[in-house]
């Protein structure tokens, strides 16, 4: 992966959330970054590893993990993944609370089985795979400030993706709390994390993906 399009959006949103939070709605026990009430809800229609709609009323009652990657990342995605995988598995039990949505954005290659094939890989019941059209795609990076673009393919017509590595967290009633990346650490989103699930009433049930 190449740094995000916009990354200077980006980390200029995450410097400012400081200030903003110190004036009145500091929570000083986050270790990452306090965004509530600077974005949207939760919102989007996609299609998941079997190839079904759906929306985000599929997880809620979850805390749910937003994340824009695709399976042919040879680094910050699967660096991503396996940190967060890290920290639910130091939530232990309350990791049942929380449903980690990874969005492809390279829909031409991540088809339903080639994203079931990629989740599935890292033994996680609570890692879920996404993709849509690119109107749906574009749609959502639009509402959560991020971009993604291509590269020019090469001679075996493999190419890069350019995208976020922010991870947008939100609470059980789909409202956005937290952003956060991999270079926060297994532990300190697992902290966040944790602080979230008490917040939170458990799932009363273990929806289906495709709910």
């Amino acid at each position: 992966m190449k740094m995000p399009l916009n990354a200077g959006l980006l980390y200029a949103l995450v410097l400012a959330i400081p200030l903003l939070a110190g004036c009145s709605r500091s929570d000083p026990t986050w270790k990452t970054h306090d965004i509530r009430g600077l974005m949207p809800d939760l919102a989007f229609k996609l299609t998941n590893t079997d190839g079904k709609a759906v929306t985000q009323r599929a997880y809620k009652g979850y805390t749910t993990l937003l994340y824009f990657g695709y399976t042919h990342c040879p680094d910050v995605c699967p660096t991503t993944v396996a940190t967060v995988i890290r920290a639910l598995h130091e939530l232990k039990g309350q990791a049942s609370a929380v449903r980690f949505l990874f969005v492809s954005v390279d829909p031409e290659r991540d088809t339903p089985a080639v994203l079931k094939a990629y989740v599935e890989a890292f033994g996680s019941p609570e890692l879920v795979g996404l993709t849509g059209t690119q109107d749906q795609l574009q749609a959502l990076a639009k509402r959560y400030r991020v971009s993604y673009s291509y590269d020019k393919p090469d001679a075996h017509r493999e190419y890069g993706v350019n995208h976020s590595a922010a991870i947008f967290v939100f609470d059980s009633e789909g409202k956005v709390s937290l952003v956060m990346n991999y270079k926060n650490g297994a532990d300190a989103i697992a902290h966040d994390l944790k602080q979230m699930a008490d917040g939170n009433n458990p799932a009363p049930r273990d929806l289906q993906k495709g709910s």
